[in-house]
């Protein structure tokens, strides 16, 4: 037994060196982990006992260190006892007296996942910095390092299962964003919380506003620390609402700098809100997967757990949680409706309209089986609540000097799709615009005399500008090769800001509306069809916004659902709808002459709608996305059926093949809705020619009425001419029922219909006939002062200009070396005769544009804008021959072909000596001159 003893006495003895000399290894000397070092070489050192000692007390005394760095600090009670405590997610406390805004966190809560949200309270009214704009979301946590604690921005792009061991990886690899280090100013041990000072968090510039400022504004603009402050703070058991006031002045004091919205343009001052909230990850939401068949917005991250996936991403769309009350019911109410607040800053007069715009969606909601999903309430006057408060989803009001536009952003978690808050934004001017111009373009009835006025200022195309600048030569006069800086800047802007150019251009269209409504109808103001017809503009705003709310992208393509012949009959579309979607940009439905007017804009949620409702919202089995994919799939596969057609922004703004896909046209065959409307924009031209001004009106009114009909017969050519080499684009899946290719040509005929209709409409010399007493009424405005500038534009009315861009841009959209390319393939891809050929386009243009020289027996006297458009044809073979342009071979030598075929009935024309006025006579002869000097040089260069 005492042997027994002995032995275990050198067995502990011997585990306590072993131990030692563990700690020795990892703690003396890291490079032995490399290494051996036997046992003799390390008993030879008797300073090594020493050492491995100091070592481990050091440790130890770190440690302790560690453990007690906090209780240094001075007590949380004594740094805020003047302040107002609020208790909430983290306690604030507020000293009115110092201006000072402290946050007390306990560390139970480092290290966990928050959302900050920051929204513009206030604005300067112009150039985008608007009332109500969100700033940022952004997902962060707490980490506290030593005596400071960090805000740092999770990085949620990278993940992997949590067991899996290349999360270890992924923390290396990928590094989260430490955007501030706040100072701890005191602790209390007692309830183990951190008190920081929120001032060096939400006083400096968090979002980045100076960045923005330089590029937006066009000078810098700085932070000014002294002048900035805080104004309201609370606290709620969920989130933390704070407002931070941020004065800005320009740097260096330039004076320089003019913003007219400002009283003085060397500073303004700007309320951001902060709402700090808490995530809910025990709420029972599941995230569900995205298909790209049906349009959401998207959470997205790389997958590195699953290598077995054909794609590593992961994509969730962005939905509301939406629970049964009644499970087991087909259709229920949600336990939590999805609810709306009214501004109490909307003008009475249209609230009816934005509430029956939010609730049109029940419709698609009752679809998925839940009744009554959502719900609208009025802000109440009183309300001490603030619209940016993450609680509540709000429908705002706003001004600006020069804004006219609507958009619908929503809160996200990042992790999951979740949709935690939304805010519709409307400006007043949206509104306001057009209804001055809808109340006064009236027809006084037995009157000699009538208003006309416009208050949008002009035709701000700005989005089918945007979509014709490609066509347009750039600086070295090429076209299809821009510049790459300038093109990715131009798209870049369309990306940034689709919702404010919906806004400017669906002003146009309201105004186009209104003038047929006082010019064709002769309704007054008063009257209740103009009332109604503003009603349903407000009422189709607000549904399209609050369908971006419910996480739902454009659908471009949902136009296109009815023919021209039901777009006015009211049984159909107050049943099935005007389109497919209100996810559109929808243009005014303006029935052709003759025909009885059904709904301008949209009453009820189109078939698609319900369908990408059903697809995001209705319940699915099981408790993980992956549970879902059948009942999903099966869902997604009725996207070949026409009423579910869809196509979104990426699919219209870099590249316009689709003919059926466009902003703002409307009908299943645009050809013939956009002669209709050609024909409509006539009538208004001739019911101007007709009409005076009466006594005392500016003529500037003239001149913007003009322009804005103008503006939309250009749009209706350049949906015309899209069908010349186009292809419709679907997103079909392989196997979908009655799916069919991606991609097929628009039949040949069609194409040879467009064709014909922009030479009649477009390229004819008798397209454009005004009378000189309207052309010399169209003056511009002379007011010059702050918000309203001088023209910089030539005083009279540049008509032949006018007329003239817009030939020429059709034809360059005709002959871009993209659509060319297009027609060359489309030889290949399609069956023989379905699509139209190089020959035929070249033979078409050269036979339409050159008439008077091609055609026997016409007679050759040739107006000056028929003499523009025939030498803009001319430089685009001539480019092409040169090897100017970037088009097909085969388009280059169709190209010298047609300019010979040219010269030689040029030869013919001249050669018969007949009796030419002096423009025909110096216009052929510099037109033949210039094909020999051209073909000429092509020959040498060859």
């Amino acid at each position: 037994m005492k042997k027994l003893w002995k032995f275990c006495l050198f067995l502990l003895h011997g585990l306590f060196l072993a131990i030692l000399l563990h700690g020795l290894f990892l703690g003396i000397a890291p490079s032995a982990r490399t290494q051996t070092v036997p046992a003799a070489g390390l008993a030879s050192k008797p300073s090594a006992w020493a050492t491995l000692a100091q070592k481990l007390e050091s440790r130890s005394s770190k440690a302790k260190e560690k453990s007690n760095v906090l209780s240094d600090l001075p007590a949380v009670e004594s740094v805020v006892a003047d302040a107002e405590k609020l208790e909430g997610l983290f306690t604030l406390y507020n000293n009115q007296d110092t201006g000072e805004v402290f946050a007390e966190i306990s560390q139970e809560q480092l290290e966990k996942n928050f959302l900050c949200t920051v929204t513009l309270e206030s604005g300067i009214g112009e150039r985008g910095i608007y009332s109500g704009m969100p700033v940022g979301d952004y997902l962060f946590y707490f980490r506290r390092v030593n005596k400071n604690l960090h805000f740092v921005i999770r990085n949620v792009n990278f993940r992997t299962d949590p067991d899996d061991p290349q999360r270890r990886s992924l923390e290396r690899s990928f590094s989260d964003s430490v955007l501030y280090s706040l100072e701890i100013k005191g602790f209390d041990a007692e309830r183990n919380t951190l008190l920081v000072d929120m001032g060096e968090l939400l006083l400096g510039d968090f979002p980045g506003l100076s960045s923005i400022f330089h590029w937006v504004l066009g000078t810098p603009y700085e932070l000014d620390a002294k002048k900035s402050y805080f104004g309201s703070a609370n606290s709620f058991p969920m989130n933390v609402e704070i407002e931070s006031i941020y004065s800005f002045s320009a740097a260096g004091g330039d004076e320089n700098t003019y913003i007219p919205s400002l009283p003085d343009s060397r500073a303004f001052t700007l309320r951001l809100h902060y709402s700090l909230s808490q995530l809910d990850d025990t709420n029972g939401y599941r995230p569900r997967l995205a298909d790209d068949r049906v349009g959401y917005f998207m959470t997205v991250y790389k997958d590195f757990s699953n290598d077995h996936n054909k794609d590593p991403f992961v994509r969730y769309i962005n939905r509301w949680h939406l629970e049964k009350q009644n499970p087991s019911a087909l259709v229920s109410p949600p336990k939590e409706p999805i609810v709306f607040w009214i501004d109490n800053a909307v003008p009475v007069e249209y609230r009816e309209s934005i509430r029956e715009g939010v609730l049109l969606w029940n419709k698609a909601f009752e679809k998925a089986g839940y009744q009554n999903a959502i719900d609208v309430r009025q802000m109440p006057d009183e309300a001490e609540w603030d619209p940016a408060d993450v609680r509540y989803n709000t429908i705002r009001w706003i001004n600006s000097l020069d804004g006219a536009f609507a958009m619908g952003p929503s809160r996200v978690n990042p992790l999951t799709g979740q949709i935690l808050d939304a805010d519709i934004i409307v400006d007043a001017n949206f509104v306001r615009a057009i209804k001055r111009e809808y109340g006064t373009l009236v027809e006084q009835e037995r009157s000699s005399s009538s208003s006309l006025f416009a208050g949008i200022g002009g035709n701000s195309d700005l989005c089918t500008f945007n979509s014709i600048s490609r066509y347009l030569p750039n600086k070295e006069g090429k076209t299809g090769t821009p510049d790459q800086a300038q093109e990715m800047a131009v798209l870049g802007r369309l990306m940034q800001s689709h919702d404010l150019c919906y806004g400017m251009q669906s002003a146009d269209q309201f105004s186009v509306g209104a003038m047929s409504l006082s010019l064709i109808n002769n309704l007054s103001p008063e009257s209740s069809q103009m009332k109604e017809y503003v009603h349903q503009f407000v009422r189709s705003l607000i549904a399209h916004e609050v369908g971006h709310t419910l996480g739902l992208r454009h659908n471009f393509h949902a136009s296109t659902m009815l023919m021209p012949q039901d777009l006015n009959n009211t049984n159909i579309t107050q049943s099935k709808g005007l389109a497919s979607s209100v996810m559109d940009y929808l243009p005014v439905n303006l029935a052709p002459i003759g025909v009885e007017q059904g709904d301008y804009y949209p009453a009820v949620v189109g078939p698609y709608d319900e369908w990408a409702i059903q697809y995001g919202y209705q319940t699915g089995p099981g408790t993980a996305p992956q549970d879902e994919v059948r009942f999903l799939e099966k869902i997604a596969q009725r996207a070949p059926n026409s009423d579910l057609a869809y196509a979104t922004d990426e699919d219209i703004w870099f590249d316009d093949i689709n003919p059926f896909a466009h902003p703002f046209d409307l009908s299943g065959d645009v050809l013939l809705y956009s002669q209709q409307q050609m024909d409509n924009a006539r009538y208004m031209w001739e019911r101007l020619e007709k009409r005076y001004l009466p006594k005392g009106e500016s003529y500037n009114e003239l001149r913007v009425l003009f322009n804005t009909v103008f503006g939309y017969y250009f749009q209706q050519a350049y949906f015309v001419s899209q069908y010349v080499g186009g292809q419709s684009f679907t997103r079909n899946h392989a196997g979908d029922p009655n799916g069919r290719a991606p991609f097929m040509s628009v039949p040949a005929a069609k194409q040879r219909q467009a064709l014909a209709t922009l030479q009649t409409y477009i390229f004819n010399d008798n397209a454009f006939n005004f009378s000189p007493e309207l052309l010399n009424n169209l003056a511009p405005s002379r007011w010059v002062h702050w918000g309203n500038y001088a023209p910089i534009f030539r005083l009279d009315y540049p008509i032949y200009e006018q007329i003239s861009f817009l030939q020429r841009v059709v034809l360059r959209v005709l002959m871009h070396p993209q659509r060319l390319a297009r027609l060359r393939d489309a030889e290949i891809k399609a069956q023989p005769g379905v699509s139209l050929t190089l020959p035929e386009l070249f033979d078409t243009l050269q036979q339409g544009v050159w008439t008077e020289v091609m055609v026997e027996g016409m007679p050759v006297e040739i107006s000056s804008l028929r003499r523009s458009l025939q030498r803009e044809y001319l430089d685009i073979l001539t480019q092409m021959v040169l090897r100017q342009s970037e088009v097909p071979q085969d388009a280059r030598t169709l190209a010298w072909y047609k300019l010979r075929q040219l010269g030689e009935s040029l030869d013919t024309t001249l050669a018969k000596g007949g009796k030419f006025d002096t423009y025909t006579q110096a216009h052929l002869e510099e037109t033949r001159d210039r094909i020999n000097k051209t073909l000429d040089a092509q020959l040498q260069s060859s």
